[in-house]
């Protein structure tokens, strides 16, 4: 859920995907279920480039474990070892609103600062303004 931090340098064991990752994937997992290969190749529009596998496994799990996802066995649309398929839970759909309303406030916050950013800028004056 939105705000969850890890450990160590404000990453936590998924690095610098931490607090990105969850919600893109619990999005991912509106459309309808997936398996984690699926998803995982479904996360560069995201700015999720060279995630580890790895980490969305254990992403999956850790949400699994939270009742925000389900994963059973698919064992027809393989031609090789049944592989989980993850479902999203109603519970994950309720996830998914929340971290759609922080990111919101958050975005509404950033432009608030880039707005002020670019009058001071503008209008102000001394050192490292444009007009010097």
């Amino acid at each position: 859920m939105p705000g969850r931090r890890g450990r160590g340098q404000g990453h936590g064991r998924r690095g610098r995907w931490a607090g990105w990752l969850d919600p893109v994937m619990l999005l991912l997992l509106h459309h309808g279920p997936a398996h984690g290969y699926t998803l995982l190749s479904q996360l560069e529009p995201f700015g999720l480039i060279d995630v580890d596998p790895s980490i969305v496994y254990r992403a999956l799990r850790d949400m699994e474990e939270q009742g925000l996802v389900t994963s059973s066995w698919d064992t027809r649309e393989t031609q090789g070892p049944p592989r989980r398929m993850y479902q999203l839970t109603a519970l994950g759909d309720r996830a998914l609103q929340e971290h759609i309303q922080a990111l919101a406030a958050e975005r509404n916050a950033i432009d608030a600062f880039l707005h002020a950013c670019e009058q001071h800028m503008q209008h102000g004056s001394g050192a490292f303004h444009e007009d010097e």
